[in-house]
């Protein structure tokens, strides 16, 4: 059992955290220098490219591997030189689950439980208050065997929460999920804070829809760096182009009202055909109403206008870039 936490708390603590693997080829470094700051009862989310260095950063905070430099500090203990007692601290859920299919969900968590050294009675006690926080008494006592994958995924985390740990790293926690069973996750993710307030979450995800729906805050990782962080409503009112706009008119737009258009605010103009522009502007200025609205007092109709607002997606790519990348 861990020590109980006090809100806002730093759960966790790093100060130039680095990971180099040796190579044939020579040293690669996956992990440049990070530092980061949670606190307690956030949940925090690492996003970035394939082989941006998300999943080694989570396996040194879990202890799974070893800094090659900097410190860090997890629920209070220092990771190079307190791991055993950062492992009692911390659950820890990887992208694939290790569950037994011919053992009850029950009698995994109970196992769970004893393994971190809670009676049997404890244990018992605890995997109930677990199955009943992750919607999974009705399948309690089936093999996990014939759970869904959304089920399943569920008691991973489950597992990972049964000992009441301080904080949670989850890597990849809805791959592979249909929609249902993601939303299922993310819902989870409520019910989760309801019953473990205090409880820091850290999680990888590819998903820009999960990280804004589920994340206080979020960073952006390539090349082992963290290019930006924040809350991820910061990120997207931080990014110059707030909207995004489609305009098309019934005949082709002139040179001129094109200016007319920059001049309304619109920036990054696209002509997809003479008829059609593509721009991007500022949220709240109502640029892409004014733009249309300009456009019909000189004699045009519009036939098509959509005016999209930033998305994460959109602030990653900003960072990033779009170009394909091996890991």
């Amino acid at each position: 059992m861990t020590n109980a936490s006090l809100p806002g708390a730093a759960m966790i603590d790093t100060n130039d955290l680095k990971r180099t693997f040796k190579t044939r080829t020579g040293p690669v470094e996956a992990v440049a220098g990070v530092d980061l700051h949670v606190d307690a009862g956030e949940i925090f989310g690492f996003l970035g490219p394939n082989g941006a260095g998300k999943t080694t950063t989570l396996r040194m905070l879990a202890t799974l591997i070893e800094p090659t430099a900097g410190e860090a500090t997890i629920a209070g203990a220092n990771l190079r030189r307190q791991p055993g007692l950062v492992r009692q601290r911390i659950g820890y859920v990887p992208q694939g689950g290790s569950t037994d299919p011919a053992e009850t969900g029950r009698g995994e968590l109970v196992l769970q439980g004893r393994l971190y050294g809670l009676s049997v009675a404890a244990a018992k006690a605890r995997a109930a208050e677990v199955l009943a926080a992750l919607d999974l008494e009705a399948a309690a006592d089936r093999g996990t065997g014939t759970y869904s994958g959304g089920m399943r995924r569920r008691l991973d985390v489950g597992l990972g929460i049964v000992h009441r740990p301080q904080v949670l790293f989850l890597d990849e926690p809805t791959t592979g999920l249909d929609p249902q069973s993601r939303r299922a996750i993310w819902d989870m993710f409520g019910e989760l804070r309801a019953h473990e307030p205090d409880l820091a979450i850290i999680l990888t995800t590819h998903a820009m829809e999960e990280a804004d729906f589920l994340c206080d805050r979020v960073a952006i990782l390539d090349q082992g760096r963290i290019l930006c962080e924040n809350s991820p409503a910061a990120l997207k009112h931080e990014l110059e182009t707030g909207e995004k706009v489609e305009l098309e008119a019934d005949h082709e737009i002139t040179d001129e009202d094109e200016l007319s258009i920059a001049s309304a605010g619109a920036t990054n103009l696209r002509f997809v055909s003479p008829m059609r522009v593509h721009f991007d502007a500022r949220p709240g200025q109502g640029v892409g109403r004014r733009a249309a609205r300009l456009l019909e007092d000189r004699g045009y109709h519009i036939v098509h206008l959509k005016i999209a607002l930033v998305t994460l997606e959109d602030v990653f790519f900003s960072y990033t870039g779009r170009a394909l990348r091996d890991a």
